[in-house]
């Protein structure tokens, strides 16, 4: 009895050394259960296989279109994504022959300190960061916008959310504060999509460029399972990947000289001179109204005949700017985003529609 007691009292004592700051852990279902409760149709999955490789031409071949990557900064309001992207839809039609336009559906958000994680992390936008509800909503409005004929756009934050909704994205970022990572390189090597790498924060190229050398080989690496098991995941590289110029602490980059030079850089590096300009964040001065003004000097630039630009990037909702958050989500206002400031729907349609005007002598 005196040594049983001796070894509860020993037990009672031993120092803890894991899982001391966790509070909770919720088990999420797998990849595989959520496509069987929220599978992608045939039609669907054929106009995200007809996305990519239009997407590919427009980076890899002489296609001359033009990528146009537009939407909100975040998705946080299901309707007013809807309503914005029945508009975008419709617009997208009227361009096609010079501009594809994919919408941005981003679901996470990095943050410097702290914030909304994004609608993935926390669905209910309270704090209660309901993920697995969080993971079903994403995918049924990516359907939504692919029923719409809308390619879609993310941003891939978290390496294990590709597993439950990669296979309706067309187009994906890695951006500033991710592209040096190494766990996001890796997971960029076995994704199925064209994907592009922002420059870093202070500006530079070499992280990014560096980060497109790394996703296009092989690699091996702890992930997930379409079980929801962890499993050591080996890819085979991703070959479609390419550099988005947003700007940084130093200073915006899509000036002429600023892209020449970004376009020797990577021939140089043995790389396709592939650019897309992000007319926000740096580019902009953080000001969303700027945006059409960057875009005209990129169209520019193609217009001057600089091949090496492929598309662009823009923030846009239903209308302009953004407001704090949190708030009471009563009193949030309707198309307005709750993260970065974007343009609004007017200045959206004229900015594609000068566009796709100005882009005629390429195609003449």
């Amino acid at each position: 009895m005196h040594r049983i007691g001796s070894l509860l009292q020993r037990r009672r004592f031993m120092q803890r050394t894991s899982d001391i700051n966790v509070t909770e852990t919720k088990e999420l279902p797998s990849p595989a259960s959520l496509f069987a409760e929220l599978p992608r149709s045939d039609r669907q999955s054929a106009f995200v296989a007809e996305s990519r490789k239009h997407i590919h031409r427009l980076i890899f071949t002489e296609d001359k279109r033009f990528l146009l990557i537009v939407g909100p900064c975040s998705i946080h309001d299901l309707a007013a994504g809807r309503d914005y992207a029945q508009r975008l839809a419709a617009l997208a039609g009227e361009v096609s022959d010079r501009i594809m336009v994919v919408m941005r559906v981003y679901f996470e958000k990095p943050r410097t300190t702290v914030g909304w994680k994004g609608l993935i992390m926390d669905p209910h936008l309270d704090g209660t960061h309901d993920i697995a509800l969080g993971l079903r909503t994403a995918r049924k409005f990516l359907r939504e916008v692919l029923d719409l004929g809308l390619p879609t756009a993310t941003e891939l934050l978290d390496p294990i959310t590709p597993q439950y909704i990669a296979d309706l994205i067309c187009w994906s970022a890695i951006g500033a504060r991710t592209t040096e990572s190494q766990t996001h390189r890796q997971m960029a090597s076995g994704l199925s999509m064209p994907l592009g790498f922002k420059n870093g924060t202070d500006g530079t190229l070499g992280s990014a460029l560096n980060a497109i050398k790394a996703a296009a080989q092989p690699q091996t690496f702890l992930g997930v399972s379409v079980e929801g098991r962890a499993s050591a995941v080996a890819t085979a590289g991703n070959p479609n990947c390419h550099i988005v110029l947003r700007g940084g602490s130093s200073g915006p980059n899509y000036a002429a000289t600023e892209v020449a030079k970004t376009g020797e850089t990577l021939r140089d590096a043995g790389l396709l001179p592939a650019i897309m300009i992000d007319c926000s964040h740096a580019n902009s001065d953080k000001d969303p109204a700027r945006q059409p003004e960057v875009m005209r000097a990129v169209l520019d630039q193609v217009r001057a005949g600089n091949t090496d630009i492929i598309g662009a990037m823009v923030e846009s909702n239903l209308s302009a700017g953004s407001q704090k958050f949190p708030q009471p989500l009563e009193a949030l206002r309707y198309g307005v985003s709750i993260t970065d400031g974007c343009i609004d729907w007017a200045t959206t349609e004229k900015l594609i529609r000068d566009t796709h005007e100005a882009l005629a002598p390429r195609f003449h």
